[in-house]
């Protein structure tokens, strides 16, 4: 368009005709968008939740309020590199630890965590195991040969029904807690998930 204005003495209207273009399209201009603090709160969800790809992370965005599409999300996603994030390896740590204070009343805080053994057939299960923080009682034990994210939240749901719903449940950031049924369980119910890295049994105290 551009050029043939340039090299004909014709009006835009005319050139617009001639290319079959809509005038509007021509005036048109594209105004940026400051995206400076979607990519902060993107780029801290995307710490928090380092087993989540940009999908994921669009929905905990709408669920804040962020009136945002999904591609959007999965180009800023891209801009800010966090398309490569990979496992970083467990250093110990020489300072001391942040401890979450102990909960003062009952269904404040729940431990979640699984552990798995093998029968003398050779065949592993596992159990997943639910403790009130604040007066250690056992919630649940829920043992199968498979334990898949639809399990444990049906599995949450009875012990709910029976105690009621925790405001925090500490669980252990890897892709057996980490599922969608139990994020959706969660946000659904109005309970928080404390998410850490494997391997860390003093945020379960």
């Amino acid at each position: 368009m551009r050029e043939v204005l340039g090299h004909c003495p014709i009006g835009v209207r005319r050139a617009c005709g001639l290319l079959r273009l809509n005038r509007a399209s021509w005036y048109y201009r594209r105004h940026g968008r400051d995206d400076t603090a979607i990519r902060m709160r993107l780029r801290e969800l995307a710490q928090a939740r380092p087993r989540f790809g940009y999908l994921r992370l669009h929905v905990m965005l709408r669920r804040e309020g962020w009136v945002v599409n999904r591609k959007r999300v999965h180009r800023i996603y891209r801009e800010e590199g966090l398309t490569m994030r990979l496992p970083r390896r467990r250093k110990r740590s020489s300072h001391l630890r942040v401890v979450p204070p102990h909960p003062s009343e009952m269904n404040e805080r729940w431990s979640m965590d699984f552990v798995a053994d093998t029968l003398l057939d050779g065949r592993r299960f596992r159990a997943l195991t639910v403790v009130d923080t604040y007066s250690r009682h056992s919630q649940l034990i829920e043992s199968d040969f498979t334990l898949p994210g639809t399990k444990v939240v049906a599995a949450l749901e009875r012990v709910a029904n029976r105690s009621g719903y925790p405001q925090m449940i500490t669980v252990d950031n890897g892709s057996d807690l980490t599922s969608k049924a139990l994020d959706a369980w969660a946000y659904e119910h109005g309970v928080k998930l404390d998410l850490f890295g494997p391997g860390n049994p003093w945020r379960m105290r």
